[in-house]
């Protein structure tokens, strides 16, 4: 019976054992480099090649490749050496230059999004690079995280009270104050009644469902909605348009839903909501139970009906067919009915500004007693 040949003996320093254990410690090391702290330490406890190789579900060269290593290098020689090939023709400097490159923002003749090719040609041309593949560019914005070609909209507020405003809603949000409400109001105008003009093929297996692209108009809707953010009701009147007569109309409905008690109005910065005396009249006329709170300018995801907006176009005008202004109406007073059988409120997780450092507040989570 063949015995089994016992590795050669590796002694290491009670630093170096300190360094491989420290090693092993941290979560996260590489997985090369643990596998490797194990191999040496498991040699300096006397194992033999065949036995580490099984117990580390590794080949016995892996584990000769690392005895051999560490006897002539000691545990300096478990680093990752260089790989053969052929140098870098980009050195690190170069690839930042090039990520920066492709950061630049503006417009040049050829348009505004600058092609791959482009991209390489001002690499040349500015001197970064003396030549770069558009294939190999690509792969150094891809290690670099960088997407030129993807851009996101946002939209600055220009108010000066911007993080003061949020604040004050998100705190009404929150907690209403006692014995009052908190409605988030807006309209939503514009609705158009479309018809398709051949009716949808449904879904099969393999098959998509498939939708007319042709469609006839039918007239439009404005939807007026007032959601209370703390038991998610919500009151809604569908017009033929948005005046201040019907907004007025609509709020005398919210007066009669909410007879007594202040009534928090939370709403955006439309002509028709910054009419200060008719809304002083409105007020006078309900014993100026009202209060009225505007959201910063250029600042519409502050009012939570938006998210209900949301939830309508997706449920109700996404790939429908109404076939007159009359049927738009009645599903969107049917989706308000639904709404309020079962009314919940969002969720409100945003908690506002610190003003000092203008950062987001974070939400401390108390437990339910």
């Amino acid at each position: 019976m063949r015995r089994e040949r016992v590795a050669a003996v590796i002694k290491l320093s009670r630093k170096d054992q300190g360094k491989l254990q420290e090693t092993l410690r941290r979560g996260t090391v590489p997985q090369r480099d643990a596998l490797r702290a194990r191999i040496a330490l498991m040699l300096h406890e006397g194992h033999t090649i065949s036995s580490i190789a099984e117990t580390l579900q590794v080949s016995r060269p892996t584990v000769t490749r690392w005895r051999d290593r560490l006897a002539q290098s000691g545990v300096e020689g478990l680093q990752e050496g260089r790989r053969p090939g052929r140098p870098r023709q980009i050195d690190p400097a170069q690839r930042l230059q090039l990520l920066a490159l492709a950061c630049e923002t503006g417009e040049d003749r050829a348009g505004t999004l600058p092609t791959l090719d482009a991209l390489c040609a001002r690499a040349v041309e500015r001197g970064v690079v003396k030549q770069i593949s558009r294939s190999h560019l690509q792969r150094i914005l891809q290690a670099g995280d960088v997407r030129p070609h993807r851009v996101r909209q946002w939209l600055h507020s220009p108010d000066p009270q911007f993080r003061e405003k949020v604040n004050a809603i998100c705190a009404l949000y929150r907690r209403a104050p006692k014995g009052s409400v908190v409605l988030s109001v807006d309209e939503k105008t514009g609705i158009q009644a479309i018809e398709r003009k051949h009716a949808d093929r449904h879904a099969q297996p393999g098959r998509v469902r498939r939708h007319e692209f042709e469609y006839i108009r039918h007239g439009t809707q404005a939807l007026t909605a007032a959601l209370d953010v703390h038991t998610g009701r919500v009151l809604g009147r569908c017009t033929d348009r948005r005046t201040q007569a019907d907004l007025v109309a609509f709020m005398e409905d919210v007066a009669r839903a909410y007879p007594s008690g202040p009534v928090h109005v939370i709403w955006d910065n439309l002509n028709t909501h910054r009419a200060q005396s008719v809304w002083q009249e409105f007020n006078v006329r309900h014993g100026g139970r009202f209060v009225f709170h505007y959201t910063p300018l250029h600042a519409s995801w502050v009012n939570q009906i938006e998210l209900l907006f949301g939830i309508y176009s997706r449920r109700v005008l996404r790939r429908a067919s109404h076939t007159s202004v009359q049927h738009l109406r009645e599903r969107t007073e049917d989706f308000v009915a639904q709404r309020n059988v079962d009314p919940r409120p969002f969720r409100w997780t945003f908690a506002g500004f610190e003003l000092q450092t203008g950062e987001p507040k974070r939400h401390v989570h108390r437990r339910r007693s």
